[in-house]
């Protein structure tokens, strides 16, 4: 797993990973991004949403989309306000549109997006020529 941790500047901090395609890889990064959270001295109002979030755009590039997926987490402190920034990248659908992966019941798949919608302050999906980025920001004070 590549990690590239950034503390140049006084109030802000990044951590990039890839997410290694293995089972349970969700699980393993959602660890290791506890820990630098932690380390981050992230607001503990806000730690909890925010490994949801991980999993939720995690899962989705697993189950949707192409490899390789990269978790990239930004967290800035400004005016009182800590925002953390959840960006996950990955190579593109992974299937037509509407086509459903097979084996995955829809009953029980499916609000990933919803979810992240509710906890995130902001969010949105940048399409670009090396894939797609699912983001989330989700603000504390």
């Amino acid at each position: 797993m590549a990690v590239q941790l950034d503390t140049r500047l006084r109030d802000t901090a990044e951590h990039v990973c890839e997410l290694p395609p293995a089972p349970g890889a969700v699980s393993a990064v959602r660890r290791r991004v506890g820990a630098v959270l932690a380390h981050w001295n992230v607001s503990p109002q806000i730690v909890e949403d925010s490994l949801l979030v991980v999993s939720e755009l995690l899962t989705n590039a697993i189950v949707h989309a192409l490899p390789p997926a990269v978790l990239r987490l930004a967290w800035a402190r400004a005016d009182g306000l800590g925002t953390l920034r959840v960006e996950v990248t990955d190579a593109g659908p992974a299937r037509p549109r509407g086509q459903s992966p097979e084996g995955i019941d829809p009953d029980e798949h499916g609000r990933g997006e919803e979810i992240v919608h509710a906890l995130a302050t902001r969010h949105g999906i940048h399409v670009h020529s090396g894939g797609v980025t699912r983001w989330a920001d989700l603000v504390a004070a």
